[in-house]
Protein backbone atom coordinates (compact mmCIF):
# COMPACT_ATOMS: atom_id res chain seq x y z
CA UNK A 1 0.00 0.00 0.00
CA UNK A 2 2.89 2.46 0.82
CA UNK A 3 3.90 2.79 -3.21
CA UNK A 4 -0.16 2.32 -3.91
CA UNK A 5 1.14 1.25 -7.57
CA UNK A 6 -1.20 2.18 -10.33
CA UNK A 7 -2.97 -1.42 -11.51
CA UNK A 8 -5.54 -1.54 -14.04
CA UNK A 9 -8.70 -3.29 -13.27
CA UNK A 10 -8.98 -4.71 -16.29
CA UNK A 11 -5.65 -6.65 -15.90
CA UNK A 12 -5.64 -6.99 -12.04
CA UNK A 13 -4.55 -10.45 -11.21
CA UNK A 14 -6.67 -12.02 -8.44
CA UNK A 15 -4.39 -15.06 -6.74
CA UNK A 16 -7.37 -15.23 -4.48
CA UNK A 17 -9.94 -17.77 -4.54
CA UNK A 18 -13.67 -15.85 -5.50
CA UNK A 19 -17.05 -17.19 -5.61
CA UNK A 20 -20.16 -16.51 -7.47
CA UNK A 21 -23.35 -16.03 -6.21
CA UNK A 22 -26.66 -14.92 -8.24
CA UNK A 23 -24.36 -13.74 -11.65
CA UNK A 24 -22.11 -11.82 -8.13
CA UNK A 25 -18.14 -12.55 -7.48
CA UNK A 26 -17.18 -12.17 -4.33
CA UNK A 27 -13.79 -12.39 -2.99
CA UNK A 28 -13.01 -14.86 -0.10
CA UNK A 29 -10.60 -12.82 2.00
CA UNK A 30 -10.23 -12.18 5.76
CA UNK A 31 -9.24 -8.60 6.66
CA UNK A 32 -5.44 -9.42 6.99
CA UNK A 33 -5.33 -10.40 3.58
CA UNK A 34 -7.92 -7.92 2.48
CA UNK A 35 -5.52 -5.28 3.83
CA UNK A 36 -2.18 -6.43 2.15
CA UNK A 37 -4.00 -6.53 -1.46
CA UNK A 38 -6.17 -3.28 -1.51
CA UNK A 39 -3.91 -0.76 -2.33
CA UNK A 40 -6.00 0.10 -5.88
CA UNK A 41 -9.57 0.85 -7.59
CA UNK A 42 -13.11 0.00 -6.04
CA UNK A 43 -14.34 -1.93 -3.47
CA UNK A 44 -18.09 -2.61 -3.09
CA UNK A 45 -19.62 -4.62 -0.34
CA UNK A 46 -22.59 -6.90 -1.23
CA UNK A 47 -25.59 -7.44 0.49
CA UNK A 48 -29.16 -9.11 -0.44
CA UNK A 49 -30.51 -4.96 -1.11
CA UNK A 50 -27.28 -4.97 -3.58
CA UNK A 51 -28.89 -8.26 -5.25
CA UNK A 52 -32.12 -7.03 -5.42
CA UNK A 53 -31.08 -3.63 -7.68
CA UNK A 54 -28.61 -5.45 -9.59
CA UNK A 55 -31.33 -7.68 -10.70
CA UNK A 56 -33.28 -4.01 -11.83
CA UNK A 57 -30.90 -1.44 -12.86
CA UNK A 58 -28.48 -2.10 -15.60
CA UNK A 59 -26.41 0.74 -14.71
CA UNK A 60 -25.83 -0.50 -11.67
CA UNK A 61 -24.50 -4.32 -12.71
CA UNK A 62 -22.57 -2.43 -15.58
CA UNK A 63 -20.44 -0.94 -12.31
CA UNK A 64 -20.72 -3.77 -10.33
CA UNK A 65 -18.93 -5.59 -13.00
CA UNK A 66 -15.99 -3.24 -13.22
CA UNK A 67 -15.50 -3.75 -9.20
CA UNK A 68 -11.59 -4.95 -8.15
CA UNK A 69 -13.34 -6.31 -4.84
CA UNK A 70 -16.30 -7.53 -3.54
CA UNK A 71 -16.64 -8.43 -0.27
CA UNK A 72 -19.81 -9.88 1.55
CA UNK A 73 -21.69 -7.46 3.44
CA UNK A 74 -23.70 -10.08 4.80
CA UNK A 75 -24.42 -13.32 6.73
CA UNK A 76 -27.00 -14.36 4.48
CA UNK A 77 -24.43 -13.80 1.25
CA UNK A 78 -22.00 -15.86 3.47
CA UNK A 79 -24.40 -18.60 4.72
CA UNK A 80 -25.82 -18.77 0.74
CA UNK A 81 -22.72 -19.30 -0.56
CA UNK A 82 -21.81 -21.85 1.78
CA UNK A 83 -25.08 -23.70 0.97
CA UNK A 84 -23.98 -23.52 -2.48
CA UNK A 85 -20.76 -25.06 -1.96
CA UNK A 86 -18.93 -21.89 -3.10
CA UNK A 87 -18.16 -21.07 0.95
CA UNK A 88 -15.98 -17.47 1.36
CA UNK A 89 -13.45 -17.11 4.28
CA UNK A 90 -15.64 -14.52 5.95
CA UNK A 91 -17.73 -11.60 5.82
CA UNK A 92 -16.73 -8.36 5.61
CA UNK A 93 -18.92 -5.27 5.61
CA UNK A 94 -17.98 -1.57 5.28
CA UNK A 95 -18.05 -1.42 8.82
CA UNK A 96 -15.59 -4.07 9.10
CA UNK A 97 -13.22 -2.96 6.71
CA UNK A 98 -12.89 1.07 6.90
CA UNK A 99 -11.37 0.79 10.51
CA UNK A 100 -9.60 -1.83 9.84
CA UNK A 101 -8.14 -0.21 6.65
CA UNK A 102 -7.26 3.36 8.95
CA UNK A 103 -5.50 1.35 11.39
CA UNK A 104 -3.40 -0.45 9.31
CA UNK A 105 -1.99 2.42 7.83
CA UNK A 106 -2.55 4.76 11.20
CA UNK A 107 1.19 4.85 10.70
CA UNK A 108 1.75 5.32 6.92
CA UNK A 109 1.87 8.88 5.84
CA UNK A 110 1.41 7.81 2.35
CA UNK A 111 -2.69 7.15 3.32
CA UNK A 112 -4.32 10.06 2.96
CA UNK A 113 -8.71 9.68 3.08
CA UNK A 114 -11.29 11.67 2.63
CA UNK A 115 -14.95 10.98 3.96
CA UNK A 116 -17.86 11.82 1.53
CA UNK A 117 -21.37 11.36 2.78
CA UNK A 118 -23.62 10.64 5.95
CA UNK A 119 -25.62 14.40 6.96
CA UNK A 120 -24.70 17.37 8.48
CA UNK A 121 -21.46 17.87 10.19
CA UNK A 122 -21.57 13.41 10.52
CA UNK A 123 -18.22 13.35 8.19
CA UNK A 124 -16.83 15.77 10.40
CA UNK A 125 -17.39 13.87 13.04
CA UNK A 126 -16.64 10.83 12.42
CA UNK A 127 -12.63 12.79 10.73
CA UNK A 128 -11.97 13.89 13.84
CA UNK A 129 -12.82 10.75 15.76
CA UNK A 130 -10.74 8.78 13.33
CA UNK A 131 -7.93 11.46 13.47
CA UNK A 132 -7.55 11.61 17.33
CA UNK A 133 -7.65 7.65 17.56
CA UNK A 134 -4.99 6.92 14.50
CA UNK A 135 -2.71 10.17 16.30
CA UNK A 136 -2.46 11.84 12.65
CA UNK A 137 -4.64 13.34 10.31
CA UNK A 138 -5.11 10.05 8.20
CA UNK A 139 -8.22 11.48 7.41
CA UNK A 140 -7.26 14.97 5.78
CA UNK A 141 -11.00 16.25 4.24
CA UNK A 142 -14.89 15.51 4.67
CA UNK A 143 -17.79 16.42 3.89
CA UNK A 144 -21.55 15.60 4.39
CA UNK A 145 -23.29 16.14 0.73
CA UNK A 146 -27.30 17.29 0.35
CA UNK A 147 -30.05 14.95 -0.36
CA UNK A 148 -29.96 16.04 -4.15
CA UNK A 149 -26.11 15.93 -4.39
CA UNK A 150 -26.05 13.16 -7.36
CA UNK A 151 -28.76 14.83 -9.39
CA UNK A 152 -26.80 18.37 -8.27
CA UNK A 153 -23.80 19.02 -11.08
CA UNK A 154 -22.83 22.11 -9.33
CA UNK A 155 -22.23 20.29 -5.86
CA UNK A 156 -20.55 17.65 -7.77
CA UNK A 157 -18.12 20.13 -9.29
CA UNK A 158 -17.44 21.94 -5.60
CA UNK A 159 -17.30 18.63 -3.74
CA UNK A 160 -14.49 16.96 -6.51
CA UNK A 161 -12.93 20.18 -6.09
CA UNK A 162 -12.94 20.10 -2.42
CA UNK A 163 -11.61 16.29 -2.81
CA UNK A 164 -8.50 17.11 -5.43
CA UNK A 165 -8.04 20.17 -3.13
CA UNK A 166 -7.20 18.02 0.05
CA UNK A 167 -4.52 15.98 -1.26
CA UNK A 168 -6.60 12.65 -0.28
CA UNK A 169 -5.99 9.07 -2.11
CA UNK A 170 -8.55 7.39 -0.92
CA UNK A 171 -12.25 8.28 -1.32
CA UNK A 172 -14.73 6.33 1.36
CA UNK A 173 -18.43 7.42 0.11
CA UNK A 174 -21.24 6.54 2.13
CA UNK A 175 -24.55 7.87 -0.12
CA UNK A 176 -25.99 4.20 -0.44
CA UNK A 177 -26.78 1.99 -2.91
CA UNK A 178 -27.14 2.28 -5.66
CA UNK A 179 -26.35 6.14 -5.70
CA UNK A 180 -22.80 5.81 -4.22
CA UNK A 181 -21.36 2.82 -6.55
CA UNK A 182 -23.02 4.49 -9.86
CA UNK A 183 -21.57 8.29 -8.47
CA UNK A 184 -17.71 6.64 -7.62
CA UNK A 185 -17.63 4.84 -11.45
CA UNK A 186 -18.95 8.39 -13.16
CA UNK A 187 -16.43 10.61 -11.42
CA UNK A 188 -13.35 8.57 -11.01
CA UNK A 189 -11.67 10.66 -13.97
CA UNK A 190 -11.98 14.15 -12.26
CA UNK A 191 -9.80 12.58 -8.95
CA UNK A 192 -6.45 11.26 -10.45
CA UNK A 193 -4.89 11.19 -6.99
CA UNK A 194 -7.47 9.09 -5.83
CA UNK A 195 -6.29 5.26 -6.18
CA UNK A 196 -8.73 3.61 -3.81
CA UNK A 197 -12.48 3.97 -3.87
CA UNK A 198 -15.36 2.31 -1.10
CA UNK A 199 -18.57 2.51 -1.19
CA UNK A 200 -19.35 1.37 2.35
CA UNK A 201 -22.95 2.78 3.06
CA UNK A 202 -23.66 3.38 6.83
CA UNK A 203 -20.03 3.12 7.84
CA UNK A 204 -19.76 7.11 8.12
CA UNK A 205 -22.62 7.24 10.22
CA UNK A 206 -20.88 4.18 12.79
CA UNK A 207 -17.55 6.13 12.77
CA UNK A 208 -18.97 9.05 14.32
CA UNK A 209 -21.06 7.07 16.71
CA UNK A 210 -24.01 8.34 15.24
CA UNK A 211 -25.75 4.90 14.87
CA UNK A 212 -24.77 2.07 17.44
CA UNK A 213 -24.14 -1.20 15.37
CA UNK A 214 -26.10 -4.02 16.33
CA UNK A 215 -24.70 -6.42 19.46
CA UNK A 216 -21.92 -8.77 18.45
CA UNK A 217 -23.89 -11.92 19.25
CA UNK A 218 -26.33 -10.62 16.78
CA UNK A 219 -24.57 -9.81 14.02
CA UNK A 220 -22.45 -13.06 14.31
CA UNK A 221 -25.72 -15.23 13.89
CA UNK A 222 -27.44 -12.94 11.09
CA UNK A 223 -29.96 -10.80 13.46
CA UNK A 224 -28.10 -7.34 11.87
CA UNK A 225 -31.66 -6.88 10.48
CA UNK A 226 -33.75 -7.48 13.48
CA UNK A 227 -31.79 -5.04 15.28
CA UNK A 228 -31.70 -2.34 12.38
CA UNK A 229 -35.66 -2.99 11.57
CA UNK A 230 -36.47 -2.49 15.33
CA UNK A 231 -34.04 0.56 15.79
CA UNK A 232 -35.00 2.67 12.60
CA UNK A 233 -38.52 0.67 11.14
CA UNK A 234 -38.89 3.55 8.76
CA UNK A 235 -35.61 3.72 7.29
CA UNK A 236 -35.30 -0.29 6.84
CA UNK A 237 -38.77 -2.10 6.83
CA UNK A 238 -39.15 -1.94 2.90
CA UNK A 239 -35.81 -3.10 2.23
CA UNK A 240 -35.81 -5.86 4.22
CA UNK A 241 -39.45 -6.90 3.47
CA UNK A 242 -38.02 -6.53 -0.56
CA UNK A 243 -35.02 -8.87 0.13
CA UNK A 244 -37.50 -11.85 0.82
CA UNK A 245 -36.82 -12.92 -3.01
CA UNK A 246 -33.10 -13.22 -2.25
CA UNK A 247 -33.88 -16.47 -0.61
CA UNK A 248 -35.64 -18.22 -3.39
CA UNK A 249 -33.03 -16.74 -6.05
CA UNK A 250 -30.34 -18.71 -3.94
CA UNK A 251 -32.93 -21.54 -3.86
CA UNK A 252 -32.98 -21.57 -7.90
CA UNK A 253 -29.44 -21.12 -7.46
CA UNK A 254 -28.98 -24.22 -5.44
CA UNK A 255 -30.49 -26.37 -8.46
CA UNK A 256 -28.85 -24.78 -11.60
CA UNK A 257 -31.57 -22.91 -12.36
CA UNK A 258 -31.10 -19.12 -11.60
CA UNK A 259 -30.38 -16.80 -14.83
CA UNK A 260 -29.50 -13.22 -13.73
CA UNK A 261 -31.61 -11.14 -15.77
CA UNK A 262 -28.98 -9.09 -16.34
CA UNK A 263 -24.89 -9.32 -17.00
CA UNK A 264 -24.08 -8.43 -13.70
CA UNK A 265 -20.07 -9.27 -13.10
CA UNK A 266 -16.71 -10.84 -14.67
CA UNK A 267 -14.52 -13.61 -12.99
Amino acid sequence: MNAMAKIEPATRERPWPRSCLLGVWVDSLTIPELMDVLDEGMLFTLNPDHLYHLRRNPKFAEVYAKADFVTSDSKYVYWALKVLGRRIKCKLSGSDIVPAFWRHHASNPDVKIFLLGAQGNVAEIARDRINAQAGREIVVGALGPSMRFVQDAEEIDRAIDTINASGANVLIVGLGAPKQEIWIDAHRHRMPNVRIYMGVGATIDYEANMVRRAPGWMTRNGLEWVYRITTEPKRYWRRYARDLGFFWHVLLDRFGLYRPPLPVSRG
